[in-house]
């Protein structure tokens, strides 16, 4: 299965937008314990938690879904996007 996930990290006060065909608890231990590479973005923390998963019908759908988010470059949108499953569901059909 496939999904886009946000991640957010209370020390950065940051989001962090990614997709996976992995359980999402081992993606995100991945993050916290620098397995990407010390110059990735989410090594700037260890202490991010799953804020949101989306899941998708396939990995080019969440690759769609997760290009979409970050091209807003909003936390307001990804706060929205957890609090309305409206904007959830449009999201979902616009990248399908």
């Amino acid at each position: 299965m496939s999904v886009c996930y946000i991640i957010f990290s209370p020390s950065l006060n940051k989001f962090y937008t990614g997709i996976t065909q992995e359980p999402v608890h081992i993606r995100i231990e991945k993050h916290n314990k620098h397995q990407y590479g010390a110059h990735r973005f989410t090594a700037k923390a260890t202490d991010w938690e799953l804020y949101l998963l989306l899941e998708a019908q396939s990995y080019s759908h969440a690759r769609r879904m997760e290009l979409k988010i970050k091209k807003m470059k909003s936390a307001k949108f990804i706060r929205d996007l957890k609090e309305n499953l409206d904007l959830q569901s449009l999201l979902i059909q616009q990248t399908i």
